[in-house]
């Protein structure tokens, strides 16, 4: 059951991602990627709260949301977002969301604690 959930989430994630990329790039801008980084934020400090994210699982989500962060700020360093840029970008934050989920809703046999 749980690599059916893994395959289902893999592919929804998937799905975000074509949609995402399908998208004209005027309509998606760094308001809307700052956004979802802050969502995303969010999500591992309420898992850190409320016990579903080890100190150790939010450093290594943290990571990756500084290395996302470090690419925006390469990839504005022009004043735009070249085609490939966001479709990284949006692959990225595809990403970390779909590692914020697993770390999240890891059963106790999985990880310690």
């Amino acid at each position: 059951m749980h690599n059916a959930l893994k395959t289902v989430l893999v592919a929804a994630a998937a799905v975000a991602s074509l949609a995402a990329g399908a998208q004209p790039l005027n309509r998606i801008d760094s308001r809307d990627i700052d956004a979802r980084q802050a969502r995303q934020e969010q999500r591992i400090e309420a898992g850190l709260a409320r016990g579903e994210i080890t100190r150790h699982e939010a450093r290594m989500l943290q990571r990756q949301q500084h290395q996302i962060a470090r690419f925006e700020a390469r990839a504005k360093a022009d004043g735009r977002f070249s085609r490939d840029e966001m479709q990284r970008l949006v692959a990225m934050l595809d990403r970390a969301d779909v590692r914020i989920r697993q770390v999240r809703h890891e059963r106790d046999g999985h990880r310690a604690g």
